[in-house]
């Protein structure tokens, strides 16, 4: 492979993370948007009785679904675009001999997985009108503590593959690896407390969907960004082939 700067890998992460933020702006914009006007509706005939006073929004509802989405999930994707960028320089030929492509996959499928499958799994997400708005600040810690833990609880499993490849073979050790994260989070879930906060009366489909649409968003963004980035990375790692000289007929 051409040498190459993590600085120059680094900038076409952010170009494919500028790309996955996109896909993931469309995808949040037709599966998600519907779902949130429905739970604010709910929450705005909860209220309706004592609402008469209120000043309007500073941003429209119409502002907040169009452009404030969009520069959130761009802005989302152009930042975690550069951290997996950085990821892949160190993860390329020490997790296994693939090249680029296949690399950029299972960077992005790792980071999906660590950031947001499995804090999703113990603290998935809730639409507008869920929750106590008293409890915000323990619900965020202990969901940023979760990412804290599968990242480094991924870390940690990496590791012990690597170390006992040598030994058990790379298929085997990766089994072992495997379990080992799925037992340690089991652990972490059995131990840190749960939140229930969801109404009684709230529409438990409603819920269900807006559960599934966030997710969605996240697996649509890491996989284009694993796909476009490891096309960017190849282009950039792989030497190119000189053309060959076509012979001259001797005159």
């Amino acid at each position: 492979m051409n040498p190459i700067s993590p600085r120059v890998l680094l900038v076409r992460g952010m170009l494919a993370g500028l790309l996955a933020g996109l896909a993931a702006f469309l995808v949040a914009y037709v599966l998600g948007e519907s779902k949130v006007d429905a739970a604010i509706a709910i929450e705005e005939a909860g209220h309706a009785a004592h609402d008469h006073g209120e000043e309007a929004a500073p941003v429209s509802r119409a502002l907040q679904a169009t452009a404030g989405l969009g520069t959130g999930t761009l802005l989302y994707g152009i930042a975690l675009g550069g951290i997996a960028a950085l990821v892949f320089c160190y993860a390329l030929g020490r997790i296994g001999r693939f090249g680029p492509r296949v690399t950029a996959l299972l960077v992005s499928g790792g980071l999906f997985v660590a950031l947001n499958l499995v804090p999703f799994l113990k603290y998935p997400s809730n639409p507008p009108a869920v929750g106590d708005p008293d409890t915000v600040v323990r619900r965020t810690t202990l969901y940023v503590l979760m990412i804290a833990l599968s990242v480094l609880l991924s870390s940690a499993a990496l590791i012990l593959g690597r170390r006992l490849a040598p030994k058990l073979g790379n298929w085997n050790a990766s089994i072992v690896a495997s379990v080992a994260f799925v037992a340690a989070v089991a652990i972490a879930y059995a131990s840190l407390p749960g939140i229930n906060e969801v109404p009684a009366d709230f529409p438990a489909a409603l819920i269900w969907q807006f559960r599934l649409a966030t997710l969605a968003i996240q697996a649509v963004m890491w996989t284009t960004f694993g796909l476009a980035f490891g096309v960017l990375a190849e282009r950039s790692l792989t030497p190119a082939t000189a053309p060959l000289e076509t012979a001259q007929p001797a005159s």
